[in-house]
């Protein structure tokens, strides 16, 4: 059966967090088929390898052995994908109940494009409270989400623009951007995903968040993406790389 919806999950390591997150979705309640294409960027295929089939046997299951690189892994996916919508969703991101209702909700209006969730964090500190609240503002104000709060966008406009950049860093704002320079329409969806919290955790949440905003005012003056990724890598946690790129805030 062809898919309403395909959702793309980049992995890298992820044995620790991909089965719950597989495990949330295909809601029978939206109406709507779904399909699941898992491109890792390992070519051992260690997460791959830790999938359950038996408790994802619900889902039409894809999966594929990629570069390194969050949009070669996301555009690798895109190109196996049958379904007229595209999702893009992080390993360790959770969406909100009703999502899928909630995104063919908004694209019934033909001149949205795409879009994306309001940023939450899987967290009980009152900290990333205050980061949910200046994410969702950012969000809404520049239309230029990070891909933590899960992009959505019409598969033939993806394709018709060249799908993501081959770049290391800010592949998810640089799509948002170029889709907002040829004049379409971007949704900020008025729902909630819950990511984990684990990047803001291990470089400290203040810390993070001030880099992550350096980060994307240099984007938008022009630094290179080449160059903003040794920035990150060098003011990250022990040298930490960064290959599946920053969290958004």
């Amino acid at each position: 059966m062809k898919p309403d919806i395909s959702i793309i999950i980049p992995v890298l390591n992820e044995s620790g967090t991909l089965q719950t997150t597989l495990e949330s979705l295909g809601d029978p309640s939206s109406g709507k088929t779904i399909e699941i294409v898992i491109v890792d960027a390992d070519p051992d295929a260690t997460t791959l390898a830790s999938i359950h089939l038996e408790s994802t046997r619900r889902l039409q299951l894809k999966t594929a052995i990629s570069g390194k690189g969050r949009g070669i892994q996301m555009n690798r996916g895109a190109e196996l994908a049958a379904g007229p919508i595209l999702l893009f969703l992080h390993a360790d991101t959770r969406l909100p109940q009703n999502a899928i209702h909630a995104i063919f909700s908004v694209l019934k209006n033909p001149s949205i494009v795409g879009g994306a969730f309001d940023l939450g964090i899987r967290s009980g500190k009152w900290g990333y409270r205050i980061i949910d609240k200046v994410a969702t503002a950012r969000s809404r104000i520049t239309r230029l989400p990070y891909g933590d709060p899960a992009l959505v966008i019409r598969r033939d406009s993806f394709h018709r623009i060249g799908g993501f950049a081959k770049i290391p860093i800010m592949e998810d704002v640089e799509l948002m951007r170029r889709i907002k320079q040829r004049g379409d329409t971007i949704q900020i969806i008025g729902k909630r995903v819950q990511t984990d919290p684990r990047r803001w955790e291990r470089d400290g949440l203040v810390y993070s968040t001030l880099r992550n905003w350096v980060l994307m005012s240099l984007y938008l003056m022009g630094v290179s993406p080449s160059k903003l990724v040794r920035y990150y890598e060098k003011t990250g946690s022990k040298g930490s790389r960064v290959i599946q790129g920053v969290k958004g805030s």
